[in-house]
């Protein structure tokens, strides 16, 4: 088969690769009928999360068809088209069993914080990822959720993590009726999280980020309010002239490790790797929230620190809530909300390249090109 193959920072190839086998009684091999570049794909593609292996292949964004079960899988059959969640979970172990299925300890044992994902490092597992024609699904009776019929495949795809991390990300920040809300980043979550704010009662969100194309996107789609922080002598003194200098109600930080905005972030994080990416939106959050506000963060990070105003934090009184998404337990409503036209998901797609052409890909969302905000990737036996 076709698949993705990461060969050092900057670089990833399509390659051949070995057919996935089935390696334990629990598993399913899914065709991929699409999937995803994540902007946390980036973090990876500019080597800024340790342990990326060379020969690795990413994608924790995909829906397919299950071509193959093992003897133990009871929930699912072949030829059933799924949509699967990026975590990867056991459901039975301490922290599935509370829904934190971006945290289950059996699926990543080696770790202390996240659970498994697919196609990420190897701090994540070092599970394969969905950028290719075939995958193997671990617990495929935990994660895997049957696409309903009327669903579109390009909303169920997105239904694997931008959706839900974006709607987490604004349930973390909770939002109060009548609250500012501030999104750092313009990205696909942060556009999701912009509009999932309005869903919790938010009576004015506001969006920062750099990319102005990304910016018109995100007030339109969202009905927000969006700014260039380039325009700006500093973000945060801004912010805090636009909320009457109380601050916002809700900072979210949908960036992580690869924030444009600070010189001294970028050179420490992005540029030396002397911290775990730059913390620049988180910075700003953290300094632009109101006192006993809350700052929500999902932009991902390395597992080493960051540069961080906590005293900030601390003489403030802000909660900081903080998570991989729970996609299996948020599933239910993200169906709901997409089903009743609440939101519409596959409206931030704009580009659909096939699967033979992913560096081309990879090339374009990162460098912003085309006025890219969602790439697809097609596998060849689904265009034919």
């Amino acid at each position: 088969m076709i698949a993705m193959n990461y060969r050092g920072p900057r670089r990833v190839r399509i390659d051949h690769k070995p057919y996935p086998k089935i390696l334990h009684p629990n598993d399913a091999i899914v065709k991929v009928t699409r999937s995803c570049i994540c902007g946390s794909d980036l973090h990876l593609y500019h080597g800024m999360v340790p342990d990326t292996r060379v020969g690795s292949t990413f994608g924790h964004e995909f829906i397919g068809i299950v071509e193959e079960i093992g003897s133990s899988v009871e929930k699912l059959k072949v030829g059933d088209h799924v949509l699967v969640p990026f975590n990867i979970a056991c459901g039975k172990c301490a922290f599935c069993k509370q829904e934190l299925y971006g945290n289950c300890h059996e699926s990543n044992s080696q770790a202390t914080a996240v659970g498994g994902i697919f196609g990420y490092s190897h701090t994540a597992g070092g599970y394969q990822g969905g950028q290719a024609e075939y995958v193997r699904v671990p617990y495929a009776d935990v994660g895997p959720t049957i696409i309903p019929p009327d669903m579109d495949p390009d909303d169920a795809v997105l239904l694997t993590d931008v959706l839900p991390t974006g709607y987490q990300a604004a349930e973390m920040g909770g939002i109060q009726k009548g609250d500012t809300v501030v999104v750092f980043g313009a990205g696909p979550v942060g556009i999701m999280a912009a509009k999932c704010a309005w869903l919790f009662g938010a009576a004015r969100v506001i969006v920062i980020d750099h990319i102005d194309y990304r910016l018109e996107f995100v007030k339109n789609y969202a009905n927000c309010e969006a700014y260039n922080f380039k325009s700006m002598d500093d973000p945060v003194v801004f912010l805090k002239k636009a909320t009457d200098w109380l601050g916002a109600d809700v900072c979210i930080d949908a960036v992580g490790a690869d924030a444009a905005g600070s010189a001294l972030q970028t050179i420490t994080g992005k540029k030396l790797l002397l911290q775990a990416g730059a913390a620049t939106a988180l910075h700003w959050a953290i300094n632009s929230v109101k006192k006993g506000g809350i700052v929500s963060i999902v932009g991902v990070y390395g597992p080493t620190g960051n540069l961080i105003p906590i005293g900030n934090v601390v003489n403030k009184g802000i909660t900081i809530r903080a998570n991989q998404a729970s996609v299996k337990r948020l599933l239910p409503k993200m169906i709901e909300h997409v089903q009743a036209g609440r939101i519409n998901p596959k409206a931030i797609i704009t580009h659909r390249v096939p699967l033979e052409e992913v560096a081309e890909a990879y090339h374009i969302f990162s460098s912003k090109l085309d006025n890219c905000i969602k790439t697809v990737l097609i596998p060849p036996s689904v265009r034919t």
